[in-house]
């Protein structure tokens, strides 16, 4: 048998975050390109015209949606093959009109609460350029920080975030920010001339850049990593700052403000101190006592809380 030339061969395949399994059957060896995962690849960096296939799990939020969708159609080739599908509830309803928009002819069909598109990429589709100017990092006047759709609270300051920056004192000595977003707490805790160095995590690729930009302080160091994991290479820190999630996917989880706080613990030095800002109904005390040796409420209001959790 002779050869396939190279410019017959299939190209890569890609897949966009985790779809369910039982609705997609993504190939083993497709490419990872979610901000989601740390250490995937960059959607935004594959070649136009590069892939035989992409699989996305599209994100709930329409300016992230239409980047994301944007981008796979622009590193697809021609009759390259695009599925996509999201929770009914969460983008799913409007992926068709949105792919149609592109210029592209979809199938569509519903299966356990979600919606899946299927798509041939057509010679010719148009909007691209758009959604993904719309979708892409920019400016943000009334943070005056760079910011992203997709990022927590990409647009404004939040409001739990808010009242620990109201609440936090001046810092000293070597520190972290779990779950750092765009760097907003970390301007904070870097403003006192007695921190040393403060390293910023986050599990969003996306957060982590924008945060580099907003930061520009050389005593930050800044890692795209997955702090439930562990294996931080931290310890006997001073202090730790922190707004934990509790959302995995759209759904609450309490786990994975447990698992930051964990983490923090693990972190800190004997008396290095946890700063923490939490909704009220969210049931951290429970962890926080059996992890810290003193743990003080130091603000409530607006539906948030406050701790400080000394180790």
């Amino acid at each position: 048998m002779s050869p396939i030339p190279v410019s017959e061969a299939p190209a890569p395949e890609a897949v966009y975050g985790a779809p369910p399994l039982e609705l997609v059957q993504v190939a083993e060896t497709a490419l990872q390109v979610s901000p989601l995962v740390p250490g995937a690849g960059r959607l935004e960096d594959l070649a136009p015209g590069s892939l035989e296939r992409v699989d996305v799990l599209a994100p709930a939020g329409t300016l992230e949606r239409r980047y994301v969708l944007a981008l796979a159609l622009q590193a697809l080739r021609p009759g390259g093959r695009l599925t996509a599908l999201a929770p009914k509830d969460r983008g799913g309803s409007r992926l068709g009109k949105e792919l149609a928009g592109f210029g592209c002819a979809v199938h569509e069909e519903a299966r356990r609460h979600h919606r899946i598109c299927a798509l041939t990429r057509p010679e010719t589709v148009s909007g691209l350029e758009e959604a993904i100017h719309e979708g892409g990092p920019r400016h943000i006047d009334n943070l005056a920080l760079c910011s992203q759709a997709g990022i927590f609270s990409y647009d404004r300051l939040d409001p739990g975030t808010a009242l620990l920056l109201a609440n936090l004192p001046l810092l000293a000595g070597t520190g972290a920010d779990f779950g750092c977003g765009l760097g907003i707490l970390a301007r904070s805790v870097l403003a006192s001339p007695k921190v040393t160095g403060l390293t910023l995590i986050d599990i969003d690729r996306r957060a982590v850049e924008m945060a580099t930009r907003n930061v520009g302080d050389p005593r930050a160091t800044l890692h795209w990593a997955d702090i439930r994991s562990g294996g931080l290479g931290l310890s006997r820190l001073d202090f730790v700052v922190m707004n934990p999630p509790f959302h995995d996917g759209g759904a609450e989880d309490q786990a994975l403000g447990q698992a930051f706080i964990a983490r923090a613990a693990e972190a800190l030095r004997p008396g290095g101190s946890l700063w923490l800002t939490a909704n009220t109904h969210l049931p951290y005390e429970a962890p926080l006592n059996a992890a810290f040796k003193a743990v003080a409420l130091k603000a409530s209001a607006g539906g948030y809380k406050i701790y400080e959790a000394r180790r």
